[in-house]
């Protein structure tokens, strides 16, 4: 979005002023009694059609899907999960279940890029439109050298580094991020045919410095605020993509997903973050299935551990399979 704004700075060079506020609270991240903003998942609730509570069982797979923000002001915060890569790796690796298996996993990346066009209109005083037409990865995965498919599996070679190559998404990607219609993108079996397993969790982190601007629209988008997509006519309320998840999945005990963007509005080592208002609003409809790391916490080691340990308590009580 800050990048579509950028074509108006020769017009109005004081709007950018409007996205300057101080940094909030880091996301300490990682502990085991989710005390941290309240949000961590009670993944043993599980609720059928009639409402009442399902048995649950352990699951031994997991499905990780990486929605990495590739627009032009991402570069250090690539850097950074990319570091962290090994120890999320790691971690896994040395997951197993009750009885003593390990924790069959893999991991696909892809980005918040989305294919669109429309007009941002802004209000007085600046009263201008400003076109926007932008061509994204539509939710498919990245494969890079060295990926025998466009994901990876724990018996993959060189896995924790690859991984790392596959999230080093760049930074010239659409300039309105659509991270949760890239997720929703992402799941469906005609995107990525063969890597949802009916039997496994599905865990998805999302990493974005932007709000969300998810349409399901590809044509004819019109946006008029200077804040960001909030309120836009048209746009799906974050709680819609929820249902995507429950649909394929079959059941919302069996996915979990991990947002790290702006608490606030911010500025970090990583540079700038708007506040995901949208994004809060995404976690704040399912609480026990979604967590929030700030990434105004300026290193996504807390925030990659608080997501690992919320998708080892949701496998941990994973619905069985009927």
């Amino acid at each position: 979005m800050r990048r579509i704004l950028a074509r108006a700075r020769t017009c109005a060079p004081f709007l950018f002023a409007l996205t300057v506020a101080a940094c909030g609270p880091s996301m300490s991240g990682g502990d085991d009694d989710g005390d941290d903003d309240g949000t961590s998942p009670d993944a043993g609730q599980h609720t059928g059609g009639d409402g009442g509570e399902t048995a649950t069982e352990q699951c031994k797979k997991m499905d990780l899907i990486f929605v990495v923000d590739d627009s032009g002001s991402m570069s250090e915060e690539q850097s950074n999960l990319a570091s962290n890569f090994p120890m999320f790796a790691n971690v896994l690796n040395s997951y197993t279940i009750s009885t003593g298996e390990q924790l069959d996993y893999r991991a696909a990346v892809t980005t918040t890029g989305v294919t669109a066009s429309g007009v941002q209109t802004l209000p007085p005083p600046f009263s201008m439109s400003i076109p926007f037409n932008q061509t994204g990865q539509d939710g498919r995965f990245r494969m890079v050298s060295g990926m025998p498919r466009p994901w990876l599996e724990r018996t993959d070679p060189n896995m924790a580094t690859t991984l790392a190559s596959a999230a080093n998404v760049g930074t010239s990607g659409p300039g309105l991020e659509m991270q949760l219609r890239a997720m929703e993108l992402a799941i469906q079996p005609g995107t990525n045919p063969g890597f949802v397993r009916t039997d496994a969790l599905l865990g998805i982190i999302i990493l974005t410095d932007e709000d969300d601007c998810s349409f399901r629209q590809a044509s004819g988008i019109n946006i008029n605020s200077l804040n960001g997509c909030v309120g836009t006519p048209g746009i799906p309320a974050p709680a819609d993509f929820l249902a995507p998840l429950d649909q394929v999945k079959g059941d919302r005990g069996r996915w979990a997903a991990a947002v790290i963007a702006g608490q606030t509005a911010c500025t970090s080592s990583f540079g700038d973050a708007v506040e995901g208002v949208r994004l809060k609003q995404f976690q704040q409809a399912s609480p026990q299935n979604v967590v929030f790391g700030d990434i105004c916490a300026g290193n996504l080691q807390g925030a990659l551990t608080q997501a690992l340990d919320s998708f080892q308590a949701a496998c941990d009580n994973f619905p069985p399979i009927d």
